[in-house]
């Protein structure tokens, strides 16, 4: 372990150069690294890892097993579930229309994001969304609508392009209709019925 980590009260980690406000709530196994900053309100799972400059504001909810990568913020009002993956620099927002002259920080949209699913390296999520379990959003992507479970979501704005099964797998199913398919990597069989997919079982 580098000798710049700090072990805490808690069982979590934190380097020599983190800031982390009074109040945050961070499980066992997590580690914060360098120059990032976690505010006082913010509540984070365990087995976390949290790159360097990465910020989390104080209405922030983050799950267990979460990696965020270097440059990213967590802003107020976002809920990150279990085992989700948040590439390098991707980008959060919270207020729909922001203007500098205008105080709308009483209008801040929730934003969720399921179990399991992968946000794309300097890929922004559109506030006021949810983000179904396993989906995969694809690099530079721009999300700004609900996505399906599993659903592989591409462009700007971002189109569901096809499916991902939860080992990262694409799933050669078509976008609508039905059908199965076993994932080769984990041996879990999935089901396509009326466009949605889902594990088989």
């Amino acid at each position: 372990m580098p000798s710049d980590l700090i072990e805490m009260p808690g069982g979590w980690f934190r380097h020599s150069s983190a800031i982390v406000d009074d109040g945050a709530s961070i499980g066992a196994g997590t580690r914060v690294w360098h120059f990032a900053h976690v505010c006082g309100g913010a509540r984070i799972g365990t087995r976390c890892s949290l790159g360097q400059g990465v910020f989390v504001g104080n209405r922030v909810s983050i799950g267990s097993n979460v990696k965020i990568q270097n440059q990213v913020s967590v802003y107020d009002n976002v809920t990150l579930e279990d085992d989700v993956f948040c590439g390098p620099s991707m980008v959060f927002t919270n207020v729909y229309n922001p203007r500098s002259a205008v105080v709308r920080k009483d209008e801040y949209r929730d934003t969720v994001v399921r179990r399991g699913a992968t946000l794309g390296a300097n890929c922004t999520i559109v506030c006021g969304i949810e983000l179904g379990e396993h989906c995969f959003v694809g690099a530079g992507a721009v999300v700004n609508r609900d996505t399906l479970p599993h659903a592989l979501m591409l462009g700007v704005p971002a189109r569901r392009t096809g499916w991902m099964s939860a080992h990262g797998e694409r799933i050669p199913l078509p976008l609508e209709g039905d059908g199965t398919w076993a994932c080769p990597a984990s041996g879990i069989r999935y089901r396509l019925r009326a466009g949605r997919l889902a594990v088989d079982g």
